[in-house]
């Protein structure tokens, strides 16, 4: 049986980008991609088709019209099909390209052939329909913050990955030095799309312990003290797992927190405070920021 997906392409300016992104997301769109056509941007992403109907996808035209309209940039320019899931598969692949990120790592499409040399960590990757491909500007803020985090001693770091979605960040940890990562997501989808990475990047089973749940599945699989926590999700779901987080810290473990707007910090900040956390740096990208935590 074909399954069948809506493909959502929005024209913005290049300054709405991250609006969009965010609102697809919300939205519940996944294996999203962009690129450059002109002046503007062209933002791509797909959604099971009986996950959302015609209406749906008006309301969510109109939201992207009214947060253009409220910030004085031009209307974008939204339309949607449905194309049949093997269509997917290779329609956003084609736009997507490998990507060096920081100084040490170069995210790789795994359908590309492998690179004859290269001075940067291979980070191979196909996520599938989960939420994590480099592109995003709060990933790239993860990664970067993982390659300071874990740049002078990483061999004994055991971190704790919270909403793994492709398993990016896992095995970007595990790559730069990491000696254990322990991941979960309520998505069963990103689950086997992280499995699916950490073999491509030869990994071991115990080197990356992924299964479906949140942060009280990963308090059960985890087999001693976490260094550190990363988080990339949306900042409500972060506000909300903060007390959880909280009981797997120790009174050195830090933390990597994005998928915030920037106008969403101080509400994140303020919950971590009440459950001694210190922001020690933000990070801004655009209109997203990355909060570097570490116990108060």
């Amino acid at each position: 049986m074909v399954n069948t997906w809506w493909e959502v392409q929005v024209l913005c300016d290049p300054s709405l980008e991250e609006t969009v992104f965010w609102r697809l997301v919300d939205f519940g769109c996944s294996g999203s991609a962009s690129r450059r056509q002109g002046s503007a941007s062209w933002v791509m992403a797909y959604l099971p088709k009986d996950q959302a109907h015609v209406l749906d996808l008006a309301a969510l035209s109109l939201l992207l019209r009214q947060d253009a309209l409220c910030i004085g940039l031009p209307v974008p320019a939204v339309q949607w099909q449905l194309i049949d899931e093997e269509d997917w598969a290779s329609s956003w692949k084609q736009h997507w390209q490998p990507q060096n990120i920081g100084d040490r790592l170069l995210i790789y499409p795994a359908w590309l052939p492998l690179p004859e040399t290269s001075d940067r960590l291979l980070l191979r990757l196909e996520p599938g329909t989960a939420f994590g491909t480099g592109d995003h500007p709060t990933t790239q803020l993860c990664l970067e913050a993982l390659e300071m985090r874990l740049g002078d001693d990483p061999s004994n770091q055991v971190i704790a990955d919270v909403g793994c979605g492709s398993g990016i960040l896992s095995v970007g940890a595990l790559l730069l030095g990491a000696k254990r990562v322990y991941a979960a997501d309520t998505d069963p989808l990103a689950v086997k799309a992280t499995r699916e990475n950490r073999v491509l990047n030869g990994f071991a089973e115990d080197q990356l312990v992924v299964e479906q749940g949140s942060v009280d599945r990963i308090m059960e699989l985890a087999a001693e003290p976490i260094d550190g926590i990363v988080c990339n999700i949306l900042a409500e779901v972060i506000i909300d797992l903060v007390p959880a987080m909280t009981a797997l810290a120790h009174a050195n473990t830090w933390g990597i927190l994005s998928g915030i707007l920037v106008e969403q910090a101080k509400p994140v900040a303020d919950i971590l405070e009440e459950n001694h956390w210190l922001v020690a740096a933000l990070w801004k990208r655009k209109d997203w920021c990355c909060l570097n935590i570490r116990r108060s």
